[in-house]
């Protein structure tokens, strides 16, 4: 019976997966506003999972929640700052949320405690200005990515060379990496795993993490040759390694929320895998550091 249900899980694991995957890859060559209203629409629900963990039994026996009009506010804003993000820029977006989130709490009845300031303005960084990165990545590095091989065959109806911009093959990149990552990770931890890792997430281990690594940089290294960006070896490490990096950070953020809420998954939200926060956590940190990369540390190096 156990067996059973172990292999219905994966089942459901795996089917929703794939149709995530490839819902994902889509939304992601499209691009513009159908990948932010898609990003923002995630956003809201993963606001809504962040602030009913900040409810939950476990983080609230040892601080006061924000009142849950304001947390409605908030997930409501969070998934406006992708949208705001696109049409009139990140400033603007961050400014405009703090700002209304700070009212929200300020017009609650009673005394604001300051517990809620500060869960709230995490929530506020954490499930809306660091996807917003996402939009800046995709949508604002819209330079062409010229020697792509994928864009010259690309269908002029669907915007021939130039919709292959430098930010379209960084999502792509990034996207591919971390998938590579998380998949080598538990491969290699259920192969080779003996040494835990962390007490955040006892299942993670420096076998696997190495495995993991190893993965990661080797899909950065791959595509770099596939789109022909970067043009530099070691800067498709470097990739990789960031990548990597920000996929662990934002995986063992999420544990230690889910530990002191005393909750497995963030939500139920997708069969088998759990909520929103549990499926796009490795992506949280990962768009802010490769926008700024790329924008930052790439051009120094004519790559």
């Amino acid at each position: 019976m156990e067996t059973q249900q172990k292999a219905s899980q994966l089942r459901k694991r795996i089917v929703f997966g794939l149709g995530i995957g490839f819902s994902v890859g889509g939304v992601v060559l499209a691009g513009g506003w159908v990948f932010t209203v898609a990003l923002a629409s995630a956003v809201f629900a993963g606001s809504r999972e962040y602030f009913e963990l900040v409810r939950s039994r476990g983080i609230a026996a040892g601080m006061t929640p924000p009142p849950r009009y304001v947390s409605r506010v908030c997930s409501v804003i969070c998934a406006l700052m992708p949208i705001l993000t696109l049409y009139f820029g990140l400033d603007v977006s961050v400014t405009s949320a703090a700002f209304l989130v700070a009212i929200a709490l300020l017009l609650q009845r009673g005394n604001p405690r300051f517990s809620q300031l500060s869960s709230t303005i995490f929530g506020l960084f954490y499930c809306g200005y660091l996807p917003c990165f996402w939009v800046k990545l995709r949508c604002g590095l819209a330079a062409p990515a010229l020697h792509t091989g994928i864009g010259a065959a690309w269908p002029i109806l669907l915007g021939g060379q130039a919709h292959w911009t430098v930010g379209l093959v960084a999502a792509l990149t990034s996207i591919s990496s971390i998938i590579a990552a998380d998949t080598y990770a538990f491969l290699g931890g259920k192969a080779f795993g003996r040494t835990p890792l962390t007490s955040i997430s006892p299942k993670k281990t420096w076998e696997g993490t190495v495995v993991g690594l190893g993965g990661c940089i080797a899909t950065s290294v791959i595509l770099s040759r596939l789109f022909c960006w970067p043009s530099s070896l070691l800067s498709a490490i470097a990739l990789g390694f960031l990548n990597f990096f920000g996929s662990v950070f934002g995986d063992l953020t999420e544990s230690m929320i889910k530990r002191d809420a005393g909750v497995k998954d963030s939500g139920s939200l997708i069969p088998g895998h759990g909520g929103i926060l549990d499926r796009v956590d490795s992506y949280i940190f990962t768009g802010a550091l490769m926008y700024s990369f790329v924008k930052t540390i790439l051009p120094l190096y004519g790559v």
